[in-house]
């Protein structure tokens, strides 16, 4: 692979991904089931304030990354393609997408929003263009405080569901089956759509990036070397 290949299918799989996420996080929202937590406090704003679900998530997302400043964390171009490419194309999936009625047609769309949410952390993390603004925010806090990954997570994401909920976002099973299978999603669509390195001069032929060990904690919206982090 050259690097000219390298460097095209790397910035293929960080937009096809983050459309990709933006696509399943506006089914969830049609599923009706329940959303991803962050997506709970995205949808109890944009209640209150009139402001389309995508809309918000840009707006929250820049927010966030204003808080890299005094963690100093490096935004990348996945960091701020993912504060807009991703609230675009939710509502642009929200706008041809119906809402499901009835379990036979909800379940079915919660189940496929979760498995392509899948597909799409494993597409972006692997492009390494840097992480989303909300998982930069997690590991910067991570080295701030030295707290474990797993702490600084469950403590943000609980604060940000509980705000949505309070706002009137949508918390239900969805937000459980999505909390639980999204690790084990994107571990395995990590080892799919890892990017073998160019060839070097003198190298026998090209590497691969090596996928992530079994039972690794997978941070969504970071590159592979920060999508794996010690608990």
């Amino acid at each position: 692979m050259t690097l000219s290949t390298h460097l095209t299918r790397r910035l293929l799989q960080l937009y096809v991904g983050l459309a990709l996420y933006g696509v399943s996080s506006g089914l969830l929202v049609r599923a009706g089931l329940g959303l991803e937590p962050w997506g709970v406090l995205h949808q109890g704003l944009a209640r209150h304030t009139g402001l389309s679900i995508g809309v918000v998530s840009i707006i929250v997302g820049a927010a966030v990354l204003l808080l890299w400043i005094p963690i100093r964390q490096r935004p990348g171009l996945g960091t701020v393609s993912n504060v807009f490419a991703i609230g675009v194309f939710m509502d642009g999936t929200l706008a041809v997408v119906p809402d499901a009625h009835g379990l036979l047609a909800q379940v079915p769309l919660m189940a496929g929003a979760i498995v392509c949410n899948g597909v799409a952390t494993g597409l972006y993390i692997s492009a390494r263009f840097g992480p989303g603004p909300r998982d930069g925010l997690m590991t910067g806090l991570h080295k701030a405080t030295g707290r474990s990954i797993r702490l600084v997570r469950t403590g943000l994401e609980v604060v940000v569901v509980a705000s949505g909920f309070l706002l009137g976002g949508s918390l239900g099973i969805g937000t459980v089956l999505y909390a639980l299978s999204i690790g084990p999603l994107a571990q395995f669509f990590l080892r799919v759509f890892a990017i073998p390195e160019p060839a070097r001069e003198g190298a026998s032929g090209p590497t691969v990036t090596s996928p992530p060990p079994a039972g690794s904690a997978v941070v969504a919206g970071a590159t592979p070397e920060r999508a794996i982090l010690p608990g």
